[in-house]
Parts: C-alpha cells; structure tokens; sequence
C-alpha cells in the first residue's frame, strides 16, 4: 500500500494517446498543475484502437517515477474514464480535416461530446471542473454541458489560455521584458480566427514600476493590427511550421487554466471560455472567453472594464460566430 499525506483526486485526460496529452500527462503528474503536495490518479481516454499507443504513455510514466502519480487507468470506456473525476481535460475532438466544413466539424464532435457529457453526468463528482482543449472548443463545451444537466454550467470552461499566453509573450518581446512581467492580457471571444487579444487593460512592470501597456508599446497601428493578427494566427503559424498542430503549449495553457482554477489566479486577470451571462454585450448561453478572476474553485467575470468602439466590433464579430456555431451545434443536437 503506497501513502500519501494528502487523498489523491482523480483528473481524467481525453485524446490520451494524443501529442497535447503527452505533454499533459507529464505537467499534471509533476505537481505543476494540481500543486506540488497533491496526489493525482491518471484516468487516460482514447479509442480502442489506440490503446497500444496508450500503453507505452502508462509504461513512461512508470519509468518518471514521479512521486505525486498515485496510479494511471488507460481505458476507452467512457463511464470508467469519468468515474468519480475531480477534473477532466477534454483533449481528445475530431480535427478538422482538408476539406472539411465547419458545419462537418461540429456535428462530428457534437456527438463526441454528447457522449462525454452523459458520462460526466452519470459518474463523475458533482463538483467536478471541466476543461474543453478539443476544437471547437468554446461550443464544444457548451454541448458537453447540455448533456450534463447535473453539473453546474460553470463547472464547463473553454481554453483561450494558450492565447492569453501567445499575446503575453508577444508582448513582452515587443517591450523587451521577462513574460512575467506582463498581466492582464485578456482574450474575448471563441477560441477561432475571430478572438480578441486586448491589451487595453495590460500593465507591464519597467524598472520596478508598473505602467500600462499601451504607453510602453507605444504603437497603436502595432496593436490593433500586428498583434492582433499574429495572435489570431498562431496557430496555424506552428502548423506551417511544426507540420503538427501546438502539443506542447496547448499542454502548458490547459494546466495553467486548471491550476489556477484550482488554486486561484491571485492579482492576475486569466482568460477562460464560461457561459455568458451576457456581460459586456457578449450573446448570453454561449460559451465566451472573458478576462476573469478565481479563488477557492470558483471563477469571477472581471467587472467594470471600458470597451473602446474598436473592441466593441471585435467582440460584436467574435459573438456573432459563436452565436452562429451554438445553432449549427443544436440542429445536430436534433437530428
């Protein structure tokens, strides 16, 4: 019998045998995202056709030989998978193919996350948190939540923190500082070519003094164009470049999204995908990223923030299209 001084919780990993898993398994197992006291029990999820695939990622685990990593379970059972979960990354979604519409894309994955949902639903712990990495993430989420009704819609979030950390990163290049002397970039919108990286809000710290952003780039057509787009773009510039889509970062953004879900963001703002309460203008019932605060497991839309006439379009164009997905993904939902 192995002892822990603290009760391991239970995280499931979808899209196991997968490249973004691979980088997740590890950052979950270290401590990185749970903390560095908390026993975690792997539930890894994948078909069945790629369990073999997914024996050699239990095999590599074994061999980190990581203390926090309190037991691993591959299976491509869905209600074994989400048994008893404490929190879940969705990684694993149907890509989008050459070719394909993005009507195709959605009813694909609607009923992936159908299924996954009525897991969620029947055996997972009540309080369990969610995190949709799998595209289209934002309304992919929202239908997992549909087929939940047991748990709570907050407990379904998207993942815009690997945007969050592009534009942060770009940032910080631009102004020549560490990445961590950035905050309070804040995403809007669906996980898509439409998002909004909005450094409006930013502060930067020069000196040991803090100043906004704005003031430190100093270049407004830099801002609302450049930056903007390259963001907007990245990740099919790694694509270009990679030939693979992003693993690794995709990985580090979904365990910096749970941990600081888990453990709370402090004095940072972090960008999530939560269902609209229709704050900022933002359609209402669709899952939108929004500049939040968390502490004790909950997260807390930012409040109070000004939309300049610029935002106000980029928001409008962002909603619009996840107005438009949620309806493609609900007429699935009836066929």
């Amino acid at each position: 019998m192995v002892y822990f001084q603290a009760a391991p919780i239970k995280v499931v990993i979808t899209g196991a045998a997968g490249q973004i898993a691979y980088s997740l398994v590890y950052q979950i197992a270290s401590g990185a995202c749970f903390g560095p006291d908390q026993p975690v029990f792997l539930h890894l999820l994948d078909i069945t056709p790629m369990m073999g695939v997914l024996e050699g990622v239990v095999m590599e685990l074994a061999d980190c030989a990581l203390p926090l990593l309190a037991g691993v379970l591959p299976t491509a059972n869905p209600e074994e998978a989400f048994k008893d979960v404490a929190a879940a990354f969705l990684v694993g979604a149907m890509p989008r193919k050459e070719g394909m519409e993005r009507k195709d894309l959605l009813a694909a994955n609607v009923r992936i996350f159908k299924e996954q949902g009525q897991a969620l639903d029947k055996v997972a712990r009540k309080d369990v948190k969610v995190l949709v990495v799998g595209n289209p993430a934002n309304t992919n989420a929202l239908i997992c939540s549909k087929y939940a009704p047991s748990i709570p819609k907050e407990n379904f979030t998207a993942m815009t923190r690997l945007d969050q950390n592009r534009a942060q990163s770009q940032l910080a290049a631009k102004i020549g500082v560490p990445v961590k002397d950035v905050k309070n970039v804040i995403i809007w919108g669906n996980h898509s070519s439409t998002q909004f990286p909005d450094p409006s809000n930013a502060v930067v710290t020069i000196g040991g003094a803090q100043k906004p952003v704005l003031a430190a780039v100093n270049d407004e057509e830099y801002l609302k164009g450049a930056f903007v787009s390259t963001v907007q773009k990245r990740g099919a510039a790694v694509i270009a470049a990679r030939k693979m889509s992003s693993a690794l970062s995709a990985a580090k953004a979904a365990s910096d999204h749970m941990r600081d879900w888990f453990l709370g963001s402090g004095d940072r703002w972090v960008s999530m995908g939560v269902v609209s309460d229709g704050s900022y203008g933002a359609p209402a019932d669709v899952v939108f990223s929004f500049p939040v605060t968390t502490s004790n497991g909950k997260w807390k839309i930012v409040e109070g923030l000004t939309v300049s006439d610029f935002a106000r379009q980029m928001l409008d164009a962002t909603g619009k299209e996840l107005a438009e997905e949620k309806e493609e993904a609900l007429a699935v939902c009836k066929d």
